[in-house]
């Protein structure tokens, strides 16, 4: 006997109907809460990965150290009213940076902009 045919002979298929509708409610609930756990625990490990990737790419540590030679060439030709100005920023840019990848020219301009 089907679940049709013993709808129709007990007269609960609404009942049956609702029922269904229900645990599969509950059910889809569950799915989302456990993709909302998985996201919520490998979500931060995926960016973290994603972070440190971009940290060690070529274009990132290219581009830094544009930067931070261009920042060095400003401070340079600055009066001094406009190096004062330019020491914070670049105290921050050079922080902002991994020291040990900076190339000793760079070391030597950072390690003389904080004394």
């Amino acid at each position: 006997m089907s679940i049709k045919e013993y709808a129709k002979e007990t007269g609960q298929g609404a009942g049956l109907a609702a029922q269904i509708v229900i645990w599969l409610g509950l059910l889809a609930l569950g799915f989302g809460g456990i993709g909302y756990m998985c996201y919520r625990t490998f979500a931060p490990l995926n960016e973290q990965v994603r972070y440190d990737t971009f940290k060690n790419s070529q274009a990132y540590n290219e581009g830094m150290l544009k930067d931070l030679y261009d920042l060095q060439r400003e401070y340079l030709k600055a009066t001094p009213e406009q190096q004062g100005a330019l020491r914070a920023l670049i105290q921050h840019r050079f922080e902002a940076y991994d020291r040990n990848r900076l190339p000793q020219d760079l070391q030597a301009f950072y390690v003389s902009i904080n004394n």
